[in-house]
């Protein structure tokens, strides 16, 4: 049996996360591993809220609430929406955990020991309206590279290049806005990234097919533009404290930057789980510490602007350590999704977030439109207008009209049981062809992570059993020929059946629905095994069929009126 460890990007516990974010990773990351399970992997998915660093300590700070107190009521709301959007994490845990704390030290214990950590005395920005160094995140100011004047003193988010608060131009304190700041020494923890050039070009070089073009590009330039060494510590009081036998006294009250400790918390939160069921540590580390690199496939996903993080950063914590851990095999980077050509943003409460899309419609509908349209090859931009048109045609008049039609018409005609009269003639060979390499397609897309390709194919599918339908009429000919009715319901009821199977990746609620028309379902619903032929011919005659309600009820003008109303559309 494969197994299959999946992670996707540690939110931040700043807030409602938004539709990007969600589709960024964690969407993907879900429909991965229910693949994975559907097709009998042992499948392990991790993710955790990342609670540590400036946007913690803001966000507590404009909550009036003290910043534990403050993560812990934000990791409960994050995890119930995931829970609710259907994200099927084995665990959810929390980068503030003991776990991720004792792992952490450890690592910087043995970086420390085998000399690729450093302390140098840094120049930091110093607030006079705070009276206090200010970290990365707490200064912003204008990126020199691309003059976006909102730009955070560690990263861009509109070039996405990092940054030193020292590199801002007139730079200003997030807390007060105040400029009244000045740049005065302090000692700081240096990861020696330049040291492990080579190698990491070496390992990214290596995944040259495993990669899409957006991380490998990404993880050269960085390479090619001359790998510096990174500061792992901040001048904060939430964070992992850096242990006193790290730095020759020079550190006391430091804790780790929040980019060292969070990729760690993917570790961090498997232990987490393993923990939770009172399980030795021999279970967690089967996963991180297997006795082969290849005994586990690990599978990570992210939105663009993490990727330098993951194939630099992390990599050279696990690579300096000398130890056993294991490394990602696959990376699946994301664009962005944006509102109306303008970005998604938690801090501008820009979009719509993951409570209020709940608000509005089921999860399904969410999902099946973030995934059809996921930011894989280029920035993709969410409309109201877009989504309507897409989930009214694909989910409610492709998928949910075709369930509806058989499973009523059964009810209707053949008294609600499977009818067992007439074989499969040559529409019905036919179509079966077609299946067979529609399925295996849909089926490689999802194992290469193509997911655009991999839900056009499904579409697709679901599209073959609305025009077989249509010509097999099986409400004209109940009137005249009862067994070639019977023939066409069969296979409708069939096609209900493997329609189920082939959607619980991606529509999991849907998708239960739908097989329990016909049958009750697994917790896990299987793929589709074996020839179409036999798949397709595998309800017993005489089985008792239901009707389910609606299942995607369409989108009306009147409601797409009032959310760009409400939201903000174009313009």
């Amino acid at each position: 049996m494969t197994r299959t460890l999946i992670t996707s990007a540690l939110p931040y516990i700043n807030g409602v996360k938004h539709l990007g974010n969600l589709v960024g990773s964690m969407l993907p990351a879900d429909v991965y591993a229910r693949f994975r399970r559907a097709r009998g992997d042992e499948t392990l998915f991790i993710c955790a809220t990342d609670e540590h660093g400036t946007p913690a300590e803001l966000a507590a700070l404009e909550a009036g609430q003290d910043v534990a107190s403050y993560c812990r009521e934000q990791h409960a709301i994050q995890k119930g929406l995931g829970e609710r959007f259907g994200l099927s994490w084995d665990y959810f845990g929390r980068s503030s955990s003991p776990q991720n704390r004792e792992l952490t030290q450890h690592l910087a214990r043995v970086l420390w020991q085998r000399g690729h950590l450093e302390v140098r005395t840094t120049k930091q920005v110093y607030s006079h309206a705070e009276k206090r160094f200010l970290p990365d995140r707490y200064v912003i100011g204008t990126c020199p590279h691309c003059g976006y004047d909102r730009a955070r003193g560690d990263q861009c988010e509109n070039c996405t290049r990092v940054l030193d608060p020292t590199d801002l131009i007139n730079p200003r304190s997030a807390l007060s806005n105040s400029t009244e700041i000045e740049i005065r020494d302090s000692a700081h923890l240096f990861l020696k990234q330049s040291e492990f050039i080579e190698p990491l070009r070496k390992w990214i070089d290596s995944h040259e097919h495993d990669w899409p073009n957006l991380v490998l590009s990404i993880a050269r330039k960085w390479l090619d533009e001359g790998l510096k060494d990174r500061g792992i510590t901040r001048d904060l009081d939430w964070g992992v404290p850096v242990p006193d036998d790290i730095g020759d006294g020079k550190l006391k009250g430091k804790v780790f930057y929040v980019w060292f400790d969070a990729p760690i918390e993917y570790i961090g939160a498997t232990k987490e789980w393993s923990d939770s069921r009172g399980k030795p540590d021999s279970e967690w580390q089967s996963w991180w510490r297997p006795a082969s690199q290849k005994d586990v496939t690990y599978v990570q996903f992210m939105a663009k602007d993490n990727v330098p993080f993951h194939t630099v950063g992390f990599p050279v914590t696990i690579f300096g350590s000398g130890e056993n851990w294991k490394l990602v095999d696959r990376i699946k980077g994301f664009n962005w999704l944006t509102y109306y050509g303008g970005k998604f943003s938690t801090s501008q409460k820009r979009g719509v977030f993951m409570d209020t899309a709940l608000d509005l419609l089921p999860a399904d509908y969410w999902r099946w439109y973030l995934m059809a349209n996921a930011p894989e090859s280029a920035d993709t931009s969410f409309t109201w207008e877009h989504f309507t048109a897409v989930v009214n045609k694909d989910l409610a008049d492709v998928l949910g009209n075709f369930v509806n039609r058989v499973t009523k018409f059964c009810i209707a005609r053949f008294d609600g049981r499977v009818p067992g009269e007439g074989s499969y003639g040559a529409e019905e060979t036919a179509l079966i062809a077609e299946l067979d390499k529609r399925i295996a397609q849909y089926g490689a897309y999802l194992e290469d992570i193509e997911f655009r390709k991999a839900l056009a194919e499904l579409r697709a599918i679901w599209v073959a059993g609305n025009e077989y339908l249509t010509r097999a009429a099986p409400w004209t000919h109940v009137k005249t020929d009862r067994t070639k009715a019977a023939v066409g319901v069969r296979m409708g009821l069939n096609l209900v059946h493997l329609f189920g199977h082939l959607s619980w990746p991606v529509i999991p609620v849907a998708a239960r629905t739908i097989h329990e028309a016909i049958q009750p379902a697994s917790e896990v619903i299987s793929w589709p095994a074996g020839p179409m032929s036999a798949y397709l011919d595998q309800l017993d005659a005489g089985q008792v069929v239901r009707a389910p309600d609606v299942l995607f009820a369409k989108i009306a003008d009147e409601q797409l009126a009032e959310w760009k109303t409400r939201f903000g559309g174009e313009g």
